[in-house]
């Protein structure tokens, strides 16, 4: 099926596996990951496993930039060049990156109508709606169709992280107040949810051991879905990872035999959220139809 004139783009933060951004026709304008004097693209320049691996051995750490008006520019003008008639954007939450207000002030600079929506998330939060988006664009809906459905997405979708140290919240400078209690705090390991209401992180447990802190993420994660299972809605779930494929992999083997979602990805978290969870984190993000 050809794709219709309405291009889906999305920031490079969505953690969407690359062959489903192939498949679906979905455009990824890149984060920045600024490191000493070098500036690179998120999955272009600098790939999440090499990330990782520089990360826990670096003396200093990087910073994150939102893509420039210029890159902004760039992707629309090559979606007008390309026939599309209208453009929707998918980014990061607006609560805690400057792209949604980036890609709104390019958005008056082209002749094309653009779209703009604020996942209210980041990684799959944000990926799932615009796959969503990009697979009724396939079955041929219409731009209010494709909109409707991205945001029914947002309304259900559930994301849990299990930050297997405090260390890199601390280090960028993202602990917030409780930095006098660092010593007793980087012995933690907390669980977050992110709030898709405000687009905010929220703390949602904490634990002291691994072992406990990946099986807190399982169940708190499930919990919310307790409904949907019921009514044996369809799940689609991924499972992210700061460089560890394997747990990830056990995590997804777990998933399916116990729930047996419509889909199941398995993918490593890009370095924009990377930086601030660490390696070996773990997050399950999801939704229900």
């Amino acid at each position: 099926m050809s794709v219709c004139p309405i291009a889906i783009i999305a920031d490079s933060t969505c953690d969407i596996p690359a062959e489903l951004l192939e498949r679906y026709h979905i455009d990824v304008i890149p984060q920045l990951i600024i490191w000493g004097n070098q500036e690179l693209r998120d999955r272009v320049d600098i790939q999440p496993a090499e990330f990782y691996q520089r990360l826990t051995t670096a003396s200093q750490l990087p910073t994150t930039s939102q893509p420039t008006v210029k890159s902004f520019s760039e992707h629309y003008q090559a979606a007008q060049a390309a026939g599309a008639t209208d453009i929707v954007v998918l980014t990061v939450s607006s609560a805690m990156s400057g792209t949604y207000q980036t890609a709104l002030q390019v958005a008056q600079l082209v002749e094309v109508p653009v779209h703009v929506f604020d996942a209210k998330g980041p990684t799959m939060s944000l990926g799932w709606q615009a796959l969503a988006a990009a697979r009724a664009r396939e079955a041929g809906a219409d731009l209010a169709g494709i909109i409707a459905v991205a945001d029914r997405v947002r309304q259900t979708v559930v994301q849990f992280v299990y930050l297997d140290t405090l260390e890199y919240l601390y280090r960028g400078g993202r602990i917030g107040n409780a930095t006098r209690f660092v010593g007793a705090l980087l012995d933690l390991k907390p669980l977050v949810e992110i709030n898709h209401a405000t687009g905010l992180v929220e703390g949602a447990d904490r634990v002291r051991t691994r072992r406990k802190g990946v099986e807190t993420l399982y169940q708190r994660f499930f919990e919310k879905f307790a409904a949907a299972i019921v009514a044996q809605r369809p799940l689609h779930i991924a499972v992210l990872h700061g460089g560890v494929p394997e747990e990830a992999a056990l995590l997804a083997e777990r998933i399916q035999r116990e729930y047996q979602p419509a889909e199941l990805l398995i993918n490593i978290t890009g370095p924009v959220l990377g930086l601030h969870t660490g390696p070996r984190a773990l997050a399950l993000c999801g939704y229900f139809e």
